[in-house]
């Protein structure tokens, strides 16, 4: 069991993930990249559970990224058993929190942090967070 299986995690989403063959680098564990793809299938995934993208476009707005810092904590190869855990982390009047966890094995290979923002398709410009998600965030704090 992590550490961190204790931390309340709203909105967390879980995915297993697969290694291809293409996801290996030339010394034979993952490349670096990888990992920010397994990220946004996580986000994809956060999405079609809590925040539907098709539901964000037709209201004429989209999620931004700000920015992404990965800890590579040891290395992927091919054989593995991979998980992904994603979870809104933090919910500002603008911006917007996710971490992130990439499991080998039962083991903590990878955490990474996302931060970004609702842009209007319109003006290109950042949007306040949506009322909708806002709740939905505070009530799973109430867990």
């Amino acid at each position: 069991m992590l550490t961190t299986d204790k931390i309340h995690r709203p909105l967390e989403v879980v995915l297993s993930i697969p290694v291809r063959t293409y996801d290996i680098d030339f010394v034979g564990i993952v490349s670096n990249i990888v990992y920010i793809r397994w990220l946004e299938d996580l986000r994809l995934k956060f999405l079609e559970e809590h925040w539907q993208l098709e539901q964000q476009l037709e209201q004429g707005y989209a999620p931004i990224m700000a920015g992404t810092e990965i800890e590579y904590k040891r290395p992927i190869k091919l054989t593995d058993q991979v998980i992904g855990r994603l979870w809104l982390s933090n919910l500002g009047r603008l911006k917007w929190t996710v971490q992130a966890e990439i499991l080998a094995n039962n083991k903590l290979a990878a955490s990474a942090t996302q931060k970004g923002a609702f842009m209007s398709l319109e003006s290109s410009r950042p949007i306040p967070i949506p009322e909708g998600l806002k709740q939905k965030y505070c009530q799973s704090q109430q867990i």
